[in-house]
């Protein structure tokens, strides 16, 4: 249950829940129906300025933090008053705190219009996240540790890219060069670590996991919280794979933090508790689950005129002609020309279909895989047949001719195989559970 206070107004303006529509993205469109329109419609200052509602929602998720509170939540609001320049609303999450965290709370929402407090009666950084997110009504949502051992300075230019429409997520990150960090070796190394597990088991592209400074449009967040099952530490791991996973672009802003000596995070019962997500993750993704596909969420598709697409699909064919021709000619001997051929363009086709799939469509997911393996399976067959045609039309003992043929062929197959991948149709939207 989720009790709420101070929320009657935010910078002046009455809060409400937006209607149903404005929360319509392409996860949740029916099948056969186009996307949004780009950009302008998911401008987030015109959206807030139309529901009267504010541009951000920074959430403070809070456990037992009366020491700590008050002198962050009011440096919290004194920035974004003076140096921010859109609506805000400050959500002090207080998930079942049993010290005076309640009252301090009360009293700031009493102190600030722009303050609210809701009470969830079960702990769970990610829980609290997971219902403030949900239940807010502001386009552009984040959140931040209590500590604000990241220097607000930061905080524009990781929401900016959200409020603007171009970026889906913002992370920052104290891993690139122009962090600037303070803290021991000893949390160096595991936070170092655990984001290497993190790109070697789930594949994952960003920088830093466990920075607790983080933003996300709110359709965007809507759309994916149903299917982050972690309510602690590893909730925003599990959202950012989640989200990069569904192709959303995925912002790093470089940030200055220092260490908070009196953070009472476990870390090794963190770092358990982490690895246990990653491997839970990792096997739903093993069994073809997990992935949300169809997420373009307004943003149109670029066209590519013989540019990106036609250079990686020549790469690909290059490596996978290269492979069949060298297993045609160590296999043309004991084998024949026609046996052969059938082993070496075989060893090829599910490799050759799944990358091209994968890196010269960017299509991933289960959505249109069938049709498009289908696809390329009957073009494989088609050539095939083809090749073995002409290679029983040739002299068995003109070597140079059937490889020159079956180049050729093969080469055919290639243009045919792209011409029709790269004109798959995908009318519908599906979410994997």
């Amino acid at each position: 249950m989720i009790h709420s206070h101070g929320i009657g107004k935010t910078n002046g303006v009455p809060n409400r829940r937006p209607d149903d529509e404005d929360m319509t993205i392409a996860l949740e469109r029916p099948a056969n129906t186009a996307p949004a329109s780009p950009a302008p419609s998911r401008n987030a200052a015109r959206i807030a300025a139309e529901k009267g509602v504010p541009v951000l929602d920074v959430v403070v998720p809070v456990h037992n933090e009366q020491a700590a509170l008050a002198d962050s939540v009011r440096g919290l609001h004194r920035h974004l008053s003076e140096q921010f320049p859109f609506t805000f609303r400050i959500t002090i999450a207080d998930n079942a705190s049993v010290d005076a965290t309640p009252v301090i709370a009360a009293g700031l929402a009493a102190e600030f219009a722009e303050v609210r407090v809701c009470r969830l009666e079960q702990k769970g950084r990610g829980r609290a996240l997971h219902s403030v997110w949900a239940d807010s009504d502001a386009p552009v949502l984040a959140y931040m540790d209590v500590d604000l051992s990241t220097d607000l300075a930061a905080l524009l230019p990781l929401v900016a890219p959200l409020i603007s429409g171009h970026s889906d997520v913002a992370i920052g990150t104290r891993l690139s060069r122009g962090s600037r960090v303070v803290r021991g070796p000893k949390r160096e190394i595991i936070s170092r670590c655990y984001n290497l597990i993190l790109r070697s088991t789930l594949a994952a592209r960003f920088s830093d996991a466990q920075c607790g400074f983080k933003a996300v449009r709110a359709d965007v967040a809507h759309a994916l919280l149903p299917h982050v099952a972690d309510t602690g530490w590893f909730f925003d791991t599990e959202l950012l794979v989640l989200a990069e996973r569904a192709g959303l672009r995925i912002h790093e802003v470089p940030v200055d933090w220092v260490d908070d000596p009196d953070s009472r995070v476990r870390v090794a019962q963190t770092a358990r508790r982490d690895l246990a997500g990653m491997a839970r993750m990792a096997w739903r993704f093993l069994r073809g689950a997990g992935r949300i596909d169809g997420a373009t969420y307004g943003r149109a598709e670029l066209a590519d005129q013989m540019g990106r697409q036609l250079v990686v699909f020549g790469l690909i064919g290059t490596i996978s002609t290269g492979v069949s021709a060298g297993l045609f000619l160590a296999l043309r001997e004991p084998l024949g020309a026609v046996l052969a051929n059938v082993v070496a363009v075989t060893a090829t086709v599910a490799v050759n279909a799944w990358a091209n799939r994968r890196f010269t469509f960017g299509r991933r997911g289960r959505l249109g895989r069938s049709s498009d393996y289908l696809r390329a399976g009957a073009i494989y067959l088609v050539g095939l047949v083809v090749s073995t045609f002409v290679l029983s039309a040739i002299s068995p003992t003109d070597h140079l001719v059937e490889l020159l043929a079956l180049l050729a062929t093969w080469s055919l197959t290639t243009v045919a195989r792209f011409t029709v991948l790269s004109h798959t149709p995908i009318t519908s939207t599906e979410v994997q559970p």
